[in-house]
């Protein structure tokens, strides 16, 4: 048996001039709840599609309810889910009109062959499977992260969630969620809905991102970081490295990821990313701006 660890993030556009107390409760609780149902024999695929439906609910990051509008005034989301111990992979992109987006993602990998349904097919597939539709989006959606990265609009910023889980099996997944950057026109998509640019997970490495997506696609980011493992590096190193690539693009954000051993890395070249943690010694730790 392994012992379960897991790593989650709530966006790397925090600002140090906003009180972060809320996020700070709402991850540390998250992973408790986690951690609960990690003893009690939940796979890792579950547990990441729990905990990020918990942190798109809450209204507290730019994912889920916590969306802003695109230039035309729509609410489009982005979601995809990885399953390391199979490879398998579902996501969603510019979905409108369903509370969660990585539920809608979990439902395309189990529910159809194909990887990724976008706009309007998403939304029809949504529909069909019975998923969570939004009633009044003027009373559903909290348009998170004023005062950070993500605005003004114009600018490439950005506001995502993720999460990644080792379970008792030993068994990776990973997840991310996004509303994407704010003001962002119509139909854009970014890394969030991409394996292998925003979410990844394979037999030894589990990882999830967050920043100016257009970055992160072109350098493939998840993926890349556990290719680099898998070439021999640490995950610490590779994890450093594929931000160093970023940020010597010109741009910014952060990742989190979490290796077969329970081991976790979370740079970032942002002011601040938020993130918490569950350690195999059962151990729990959040932060917003400490390395």
């Amino acid at each position: 048996m392994t012992r379960p660890a897991l790593i989650l993030h709530g966006g790397a556009g925090a600002r140090r001039e906003k009180n972060y107390d809320r996020e700070v409760a709402h991850m540390r609780a998250v992973v408790e709840a986690m951690q609960d149902r990690l003893q009690s024999g939940a796979s890792a695929l579950d547990v990441v599609v729990e905990a990020v439906t918990m942190l798109e609910d809450s209204g507290l990051y730019v994912a889920g309810r916590g969306a802003s509008p695109n230039l035309a005034g729509a609410f489009e989301l982005d979601a995809s889910l990885m399953d390391g111990s199979n490879g398998k992979a579902g996501s969603v992109a510019a979905l409108q009109g369903f509370t969660n987006p990585i539920r809608v993602a979990r439902a395309v990998m189990d529910h159809t062959p194909h990887v990724m349904l976008a706009g309007e097919g998403a939304a029809l597939f949504a529909l069909d499977q019975g998923l969570d539709r939004i009633g009044d989006e003027a009373e559903w959606f909290t348009r998170a992260g004023q005062g950070e990265d993500n605005h003004p609009p114009g600018t490439l910023s950005h506001g995502t969630v993720g999460c990644c889980v080792l379970d008792s099996q030993g068994r990776l997944a990973a997840g991310t969620s996004t509303a994407g950057v704010f003001g962002k026109m119509p139909g854009r998509v970014g890394d969030t809905p991409i394996p292998a640019a925003g979410t990844w997970a394979d037999g030894q490495v589990a990882a999830s991102a967050t920043g100016q997506g257009e970055y992160f696609i072109r350098t493939a980011a998840c993926a890349r970081l556990a290719w680099q493992v898998e070439a021999g590096q640490t995950l610490d190193v590779a994890a450093q490295g594929v931000i160093d690539r970023i940020g010597a693009l010109g741009g910014d954000g952060g990742l989190i990821a979490l290796d077969r051993t329970g081991r976790i890395a979370h740079p970032f070249n942002s002011q601040g990313m938020k993130r918490a943690w569950l350690t195999p010694e059962g151990e729990i730790g959040v932060e917003v701006f400490g390395r």
